[in-house]
């Protein structure tokens, strides 16, 4: 086996570590967010969440080669309580809030292209920052109203980037 097969490269070049390239946001011990940056590399597989959550987000890098084996899967009943969104950010820029359970203003993070997130809980809200192309996946089947609650959120000139 050549060097080359025995590891992984990363796409992108990167003076951050990786433990700087995800970001949890979280609101009194409760996650609310998991942000992977575009630059975040690592190889075989690293899972972001706890086996809880009924949103799995990963992150798979192997080499030319090798073979994942041949699966289904098996039904397995589960009870989704809330709905989590995975977006991937294809190009652009977005900024997302973030608030509490109680809809209370926390944080904002702008998220650009090879960006991913994981909105597990609390609320959230975007502003277009650069004409954006997403990818959103989340659990269904979708009721319509009655799977959110909307509310008045903050403007622009309101967001805190910092902690």
């Amino acid at each position: 086996m050549s060097a080359r097969m025995g590891r992984v490269a990363c796409m992108t070049q990167r003076d951050e570590t990786s433990s700087n390239l995800v970001e949890r946001i979280s609101a009194n011990g409760v996650d609310l967010s998991i942000i992977v940056r575009a630059g975040f590399c690592e190889s075989g597989i690293h899972f972001f969440t706890e086996n809880t959550l009924s949103q799995q987000l990963a992150l798979m890098n192997h080499p030319t080669g090798k073979l994942i084996a041949p699966h289904v899967h098996n039904p397995v009943p589960r009870e989704v309580q809330f709905t989590q969104e995975v977006l991937f950010i294809r190009k652009g820029r977005l900024r997302v809030d973030f608030y509490d359970t109680d809809q209370h203003y926390l944080r904002s993070r702008v998220l650009g292209p090879g960006d991913v997130i994981l909105l597990i809980q609390g609320g959230h809200g975007f502003e277009v920052l650069e004409e954006v192309e997403m990818i959103e996946v989340k659990q269904g089947p979708y009721v319509g109203e009655l799977d959110k609650s909307r509310f008045v959120g903050i403007d622009g000139s309101q967001a805190k980037f910092l902690d």
